[in-house]
């Protein structure tokens, strides 16, 4: 099919346009764009990595702690990466936790959950909530509060994210204030209009998607009424009590329609939500940071940031 793509953009999905729907491919790529990527200016931001538990007798999740030296909130930012719930890691975010931890002046923790098909669901769940827990418990040491921890992630990290703050809500805790969900992956039901017309669009197409999920579920489990709103948050019932959300889509994604469901669920049930849809963009398009459409997405991402967290103090 064609797509109106950004004329910014047009290149990068050029170049990107071969990338298959398996998680060897999604693994060598993400491993790429890390290899590829300048190690950061660590100026002004220590940064750690620690073990810390799962639940129940899962390992113990590796974590990266970024803590500035110029601290301006009490507030933590909870980074889980994208990646399709199969490939992805701590040097995947790297480079934006330094700025988000430097420009905004808080903490920044990003967790390494295990990845599927080798940990399906609810593996990578049970990761994410140990690592939020165990912030929780160790507020002091860490410098922050346990009532203002935001959740971020994009694609399959943001679907995590935004499981993570029902399973939250349903055990009494931690805390969460705050979700930012960029381009997430929600339903497993694949049956929005996007997903059925983006059968070719560059990084992300239904094709990915259907492995994807069937990695992180398990064979033949897709689609089913077997699938737990805690592996697919769009499936949930209730959305009273969640936090509130900054929801971004991109215009030619196939994940598109069901983040726009998900905004009006939150809406429905009294929950405060933004939504933006940025024209002529697709999944993983803010790679290309020299574009306006970049640009212009990632200067909201902050502003939104800085008010979020300019009312928790």
């Amino acid at each position: 099919m064609s797509y109106a793509i950004d004329p910014e953009l047009a290149e990068f999905a050029e170049a990107v346009s071969g990338i298959t729907g398996s998680v060897a491919s999604m693994r060598k790529s993400a491993a790429m764009s890390a290899h590829f990527t300048r190690p950061p200016d660590l100026d002004g931001v220590t940064v750690e990595d620690r073990l810390v538990p799962s639940v129940g007798d899962a390992p113990e999740v590796p974590v990266r702690i970024y803590l500035p030296h110029q601290r301006r909130s009490t507030a933590l930012i909870y980074d889980i990466h994208g990646g399709g719930f199969v490939s992805g890691d701590l040097a995947l975010n790297h480079p934006a936790n330094v700025c988000l931890a430097r420009d905004l002046g808080v903490a920044v923790m990003s967790v390494n959950y295990r990845l599927a098909p080798e940990t399906p669901f609810p593996g990578p769940l049970h990761d994410v909530y140990g690592g939020l827990s165990w912030a929780a418990e160790h507020a002091t040491e860490l410098r922050i509060s346990p009532q203002h921890f935001i959740v971020h992630g994009s694609s399959a990290g943001a679907g995590l994210a935004a499981t993570l703050t029902h399973l939250a809500r349903d055990r009494g805790g931690p805390h969460i204030a705050f979700q930012f969900l960029l381009t997430p992956e929600l339903d497993d039901r694949l049956h929005t209009p996007s997903m059925q017309t983006c059968i070719d669009t560059p990084i992300w197409n239904r094709s990915i998607a259907i492995m994807s999920w069937d990695a992180y579920l398990g064979s033949d489990i897709r689609g089913t009424d077997a699938v737990s709103p805690y592996a697919a948050p769009a499936r949930a019932t209730d959305f009273s009590g969640l936090p509130p959300a900054y929801i971004s889509v991109a215009q030619f994604d196939p994940l598109r329609d069901e983040a726009i469901a998900y905004a009006q669920a939150l809406l429905h049930a009294g929950v405060g939500c933004e939504l933006h849809l940025f024209p002529g963009t697709f999944h993983g398009s803010t790679a290309v940071k020299t574009a306006a459409i970049t640009q212009r997405a990632q200067h909201e991402l902050l502003g939104v940031m800085r008010t979020i967290i300019a009312r928790m103090r």
